[in-house]
């Protein structure tokens, strides 16, 4: 064990958790600053590096007191927002790009927040949209919030389970992502009665929706991420299935299916990086972030893997998002309680 030690891990692990080893004369006391040590030691599985952790973001872990499940940049104020759950902390987190810690959100409105998405980055009035889990009179729902975290609206019967859409109803839904058109993409729910993909006009009127549970075309088992690129594709990570399901942003047609990187475990996210050139998808099981080829406009194909990140056991990666701006990559961990940040790799530098 002690050959896997260096500097640069002795570092990174006094500024992840609060802790050091006994080899360094120092009590260890988690095992997550054991897990980050390894990571350092064994972070490319395979592929090219286009990833590296950045050691000192945030400036303060210790500020994580739950068990983290997501987080959302906005790139144009150099803000992150994560979410925590645990009893008696704070839902959501705010921390600058550099890693400062600004505030914290004392609501009482968010129970089991599941998935964010920041909506308007580049005007004056940006906002954090949560997805709620919870079984309590606020949960089955999906909130909007100021960047200070005020309540601003509601979308589902808060505290009410179901399949409605007139009123609008959600059983745990998992995650939304909202097209700078206002137009939102819904992934409904994580485990619960539905398995449904809805998209939303601006006015949250139902444009279109597939919502069969099974294994077939167009049909989901836990759909758990959406995202929507430039050329009018919707992914879904179809996470129960194993799969990524691709369908036309303006029809709902499917286009395609990736299921032949899933073999291991499930995709868990589904975000394309800034340039365009990469999938991110988390496997929560294997403790894997993968880099996936974004194939061209007008071809689906089948999926490549570029590069991965092995984490260490029991990380269990959740969901993501990407600094649009600087291009860097934002992972929330249920298993080791934090966020972590890993900023674009440059050839001839170094993993750490």
């Amino acid at each position: 064990f002690k050959r896997l030690l260096s500097v640069t891990c002795i570092k990174y692990f006094v500024k992840v958790k609060a802790a050091v080893l006994v080899q360094v004369n120092l009590q260890y006391t988690s095992k997550y600053t054991f897990i980050n040590v390894k990571w350092v030691k064994y972070s490319l599985l395979m592929g090219r590096p286009l990833y590296k952790l950045d050691l000192g973001w945030p400036k303060n872990p210790e500020i994580f007191t739950g068990e983290v499940f997501c987080v959302a940049v906005n790139q144009d104020a150099a803000v992150v927002y994560v979410a925590q759950r645990g009893a008696n902390v704070p839902k959501v987190l705010v921390f600058t790009t550099e890693g400062e810690f600004l505030m914290s959100w004392n609501t009482t409105t968010l129970e089991m927040p599941h998935g964010m998405f920041l909506a308007d980055a580049s005007s004056k009035d940006p906002t954090i949209w949560i997805t709620d889990v919870g079984g309590g009179p606020y949960g089955h729902s999906i909130k909007q919030y100021s960047p200070s975290g005020k309540l601003l609206q509601v979308l589902g019967t808060p505290g009410k389970a179901g399949s409605g859409l007139d009123p609008l109803q959600f059983d745990q839904p998992a995650e939304i992502f909202v097209h700078e058109s206002g137009e939102m993409y819904i992934v409904d729910g994580d485990g619960g009665m539905n398995n449904r993909l809805i998209k939303l006009s601006k006015d949250q009127k139902v444009l279109w929706m597939h919502a069969e549970k099974g294994q077939g075309l167009a049909q989901f088992y836990i759909p758990h991420s959406v995202s929507v690129d430039s050329a009018q594709r919707v992914w879904v990570a179809d996470r129960g299935n194993k799969r990524i399901q691709v369908f036309n942003s303006i029809t709902g047609d499917w286009l395609g299916t990736w299921g032949s990187c899933f073999t291991e475990d499930a995709p868990y996210s589904v975000r394309l990086t800034p340039d365009k050139k990469y999938f991110v998808v988390v496997q929560l099981n294997t403790n894997q972030i993968t880099l996936l080829d974004a194939p061209p406009v007008g071809l689906i194909g089948q999926c490549k893997v570029a590069s991965v990140i092995q984490l260490a056991e029991d990380v269990k990666p959740h969901l993501v998002d990407l600094d649009l701006k600087a291009g860097a990559l934002y992972v929330a961990e249920i298993g080791a309680q934090q966020a972590q940040k890993f900023t674009p790799f440059s050839l001839g530098g170094s993993l750490l």
